[in-house]
């Protein structure tokens, strides 16, 4: 498979959630139906229920593919390497904009977590200093109110990398993209990009040409949307999880001839002290922001980006073998979420077809008992 294509399927499966390229069993029968909600914009896609059945049989049949050998363990299909897996908080501003003080945003809250940091290729051994897509995957725990997934019923996960928007958000046209790169024609296989159109391929492009330097002071996007509030109140809006201290955050040339030295990076920046990221919320301010659409940004000028939370990653030792293990079979999920911040969009409902479809497969091909995290496991 070409290289450029590689780097197309690891960011879908980065965008529909790694949980959705076989690291979570999530099953979704007993879950809450998903009512498009008409108010905030939802729509169905010509075709979507048959291009999303397909897009799962796809990368169903990939990870059985891939690891039919029995080599194991069966990693990720995106996102198979960490960089590490941190211990976290996540704490509420005390004061909120009556606005964004609701699910979990209440003034004060304070929720534990965990966070794995990663790249999106799909190639475990692919050296950090290559440009790639770059993954922070959190996960809030003890956070209370009813769930939309049967399988976690106290945690709130946000998916998000490090760039603002997605490169496809059609489900026909992405359904047609895998057809193409599961042709038995190699010519096919080599056009498979094209049927993304030209701008899902020059955002592909972009998002699959990122180097940086320390995964800690980088900037992540969820680049798809949610909602937050009820009734009157609730509103369309995307997350972001920003450095509390910016900087310059490219590649030291020297540095980046180590193929893991994004793992090392972040762990001598947390033996030295605390790192923290400003979590904002970007309410949509016109309904032309359309949250079907995940190729377009909100225009951060038109739309503002708020914080409501900060997330302190205290000074630790993360790099031990069984906090690692530990990592790798935890479940990331949007919707892993409350029924008052239920994902949006088209993007977000083929990420629930999905897990519904392919859930089983990495934790069974791998032996793994699905556990839902406390917050307090010592290791």
């Amino acid at each position: 498979m070409p290289r450029f294509v590689a780097l197309l399927v690891s960011g879908f499966c980065l965008a529909i959630g790694a949980a959705a390229c076989g690291t979570t069993a999530a099953p979704t029968r007993d879950a809450l139906p998903i009512e498009l909600d008409s108010q905030l914009g939802e729509r169905a896609w010509p075709g979507e229920q048959e291009a999303t059945q397909s897009i799962a049989e796809a990368i169903a049949e990939k990870i059985e593919s891939t690891y039919a050998a029995g080599e194991r363990p069966a990693r990720r299909d995106a996102h198979p390497k960490a960089h590490g897996c941190v211990r976290a908080t996540f704490e509420v501003a005390a004061s909120l904009a009556p606005e964004l003080a609701h699910g979990m945003f209440q003034p004060g809250a304070r929720y534990p977590a965990w966070i794995r940091f990663s790249n999106g290729a799909s190639d475990p051994a692919r050296p950090d200093g290559e440009g790639d897509a770059r993954g922070m995957a959190i996960k809030l725990m003890g956070v209370p109110g009813p769930k939309l997934a049967p399988d976690e019923r106290d945690t709130q996960d946000f998916i998000l990398i490090n760039h603002p928007v997605f490169f496809v958000d059609d489900p026909l046209r992405y359904a047609a993209f895998f057809q193409r790169l599961n042709s038995s024609n190699p010519l096919v296989r080599l056009a498979a990009p094209l049927a993304l159109g030209m701008r899902g391929l020059l955002i592909a492009r972009e998002i699959g040409a990122s180097q940086i330097a320390n995964p800690l002071f980088e900037r992540y996007f969820t680049m798809v949307p949610y909602q937050i509030g009820v009734d009157a109140s609730k509103r369309a809006v995307k997350y972001s999880a920003r450095p509390c201290h910016p900087r310059e955050n490219g590649p030291d040339p020297d540095a980046a001839q180590d193929p893991s030295f994004l793992r090392k990076a972040m762990r001598a920046a947390l033996e030295q002290g605390d790192a923290c990221f400003e979590f904002l919320v970007q309410p949509r301010t016109n309904p032309s922001m359309s949250v079907e659409r995940s190729m377009i940004e909100w225009s951060e000028g038109e739309a503002p980006f708020h914080q409501v939370a900060t997330l302190t990653i205290p000074q630790q030792m993360f790099d031990r073998p069984a906090q690692n293990e530990f990592c790798e079979n935890l479940s990331f999920s949007p919707w892993h979420a409350r029924t008052d911040q239920r994902p949006l969009g088209g993007v977000n409902r083929v990420r629930r077809v999905v897990y519904d479809t392919i859930s089983g497969v990495r934790h069974q091909l791998n032996g793994v008992r699905r556990q839902e995290p406390m917050g307090d496991e010592t290791f």
